[in-house]
């Protein structure tokens, strides 16, 4: 897991791929639980990730910090 992925999800960064429609963002009602669930937003479908797999995900994706067509850009 990159742990500065964690922190920047943590943080409120959504990572995505518009391209693809895929995304990863952690919710806003998941801050600061002992351990949060992130988002995986793709083919119009959503599961809940735990943040270390969440980070590997961004990461095996290849996700970049971006907007969500929906949320728009969120950082706290």
């Amino acid at each position: 897991m990159s742990k500065v992925i964690a922190e920047k999800l943590l943080a409120g960064i959504i990572f995505g791929d518009s391209d693809n429609n895929e995304y990863i963002y952690l919710p806003g009602g998941e801050v600061g639980s002992e351990r949060p669930l992130c988002v995986l937003e793709r083919s119009g479908g959503r599961n809940d990730l735990p943040l270390d797999e969440a980070a590997y995900m961004v990461q095996h994706l290849t996700l970049k910090p971006c907007s969500h067509p929906l949320l728009g850009k969120r950082s706290y």
